[in-house]
């Protein structure tokens, strides 16, 4: 393997990896049959964040791959001071990869006084020289506006419905929204699926972060397998109790499938004990260890990624590869 592609123009195409889950940037380089450029990052004493390239970036078209996951301040930073080192190295073009959006969740105001920081992600990216970002299932679309340049928004769509498809069958199949929020999200699954679709209607306590109430299945799913649908899993509050609703309202099966597996705090405990047969996420996140569980399926989003770099690199279109997609 080489640490760089040429094209016939001439372009030289490098793949630099963060520390947050360089297995991802790994499997991308491997797809792409490049080595990640020799990075070396460490911090000093006071937390400060130091990177150097150990070879000559100049003139290179430079994809930089960062998942956000915790600390999460700690790895947006390395990325925004590895893209200041390509733009002061004299790389050409600098891609940000972000599989997971950092701060994607705050895309607009709810109250006054308050910070739009998935905008000032973006801001922050654009100062540091990045010239185009690319992520897979932001949490609103509208965050593509965000960000002064091309913006590729990659779906997970295709990869995490072809398991399902294989999984469950298809004539017993109803997908369910988790929320009114993620109705959009479900009706691509259920075009893609030919299943119709449920929807949990819920409220939530402003007075108690990151706990809901479910009220009621707007929806058949009786005797039905329930594939609940969402953009990420963070506590698991919202889709262990959507969950229980479905079986409480006679669902046969629960599945859950989810882009980002944030799975913070008493997410896993929450996962491992409920109704859920089966979690499908994919590897935006990296996922250790200790945060496995027997119902959990990760899948590589790295295959996806590497086409869509493939694409920026040579001029191509990378919206052809969701040509056909719903």
């Amino acid at each position: 393997m080489s640490t760089g592609i040429t094209s016939t123009s001439e372009k030289r195409m490098v793949v630099i990896s963060g520390r947050a889950h360089p297995e991802l940037a790994e499997e991308v380089a491997e797809e792409l049959g490049v080595e990640l450029v020799p990075t070396s990052a460490y911090e000093f004493a006071n937390g400060e964040i130091y990177v150097r390239f150990g070879e000559s970036v100049r003139g290179c078209d430079a994809f930089v791959i960062q998942s956000h996951s915790a600390p999460i301040n700690q790895w947006v930073m390395e990325q925004l001071i590895m893209v200041d080192a390509l733009k002061r190295a004299s790389a050409k073009r600098i891609t940000v990869i972000a599989p997971s959006f950092p701060y994607a969740r705050q895309d607009k105001k709810h109250r006054g006084r308050e910070p739009i920081s998935a905008r000032l992600m973006a801001d922050l990216f654009k100062t540091a020289g990045a010239h185009r970002l690319m992520s897979v299932d932001l949490h609103t679309a509208q965050i593509q506006g965000f960000f002064d340049g091309p913006v590729d928004h990659l779906w997970a769509l295709p990869l995490l419905t072809e398991h399902v498809r294989k999984r469950v069958d298809r004539a017993r199949l109803t997908v369910v929204s988790p929320d009114a929020g993620r109705v959009r999200v479900a009706d691509h699954w259920s075009d893609r699926l030919g299943a119709p679709l449920a929807i949990i209607h819920k409220r939530r306590d402003p007075s108690v972060p990151n706990q809901v109430k479910v009220h009621e299945v707007v929806g058949d799913v009786e005797g039905r397998t329930c594939v609940l649908v969402d953009d990420m899993i963070d506590t698991a509050g919202t889709i262990t109790q959507a969950a229980e609703a479905l079986v409480e309202n006679g669902a046969a099966d629960v599945i859950v499938a989810a882009t980002h597996a944030i799975l913070s705090g008493p997410a896993v405990d929450r996962l491992r004990s409920s109704k859920i047969s089966e979690v499908i996420v994919t590897n935006t996140l990296p996922i250790g260890e200790d945060r496995r569980f027997p119902q959990l399926t990760i899948l590589s989003i790295a295959p996806l990624i590497a086409r869509a770099i493939r694409e920026v690199f040579d001029d191509g279109s990378v919206t052809s590869l969701f040509d056909g997609n719903s």
